[in-house]
């Protein structure tokens, strides 16, 4: 009698251990879920793709070293730039009346040069 109380025993750690590695292989399979579905969402950057500039800016003021204040037509902020990073704009044609301001980047010669 006591082999067969030693087996039902042994049959019962051996359901037990079963049961535990299903709930274990059952929890990985969820986590793993989870996981997927996380790394899966579509994830949008638009300050990333997206340009920073949007239409032609103003040059308000130059300063020395190449820094150049510029404003937007729809609002009233300045904007520092370095001159590095100015494109021309070529969008619209000039007005043959418009009148140009030309700035120049370097201290202009002096008498003595």
């Amino acid at each position: 009698m006591d082999f067969e109380k030693a087996g039902d025993g042994r049959k019962l750690q051996l359901q037990e251990l079963e049961n535990l590695r299903q709930e274990a292989y059952e929890n990985s399979r969820l986590y793993e879920e989870k996981v997927k579905a996380v790394h899966d969402k579509l994830r949008l950057m638009p300050d990333k793709l997206r340009s920073r500039w949007d239409g032609p800016y103003q040059v308000e003021k130059a300063e020395p070293y190449g820094v150049f204040h510029l404003s937007h037509p729809s609002s009233s902020e300045f904007i520092k730039v370095n001159g590095y990073r100015l494109k021309l704009y070529h969008g619209e044609k000039m007005q043959k009346n418009k009148e140009l301001e030309i700035f120049l980047l370097e201290d202009p010669p002096t008498a003595g040069d």
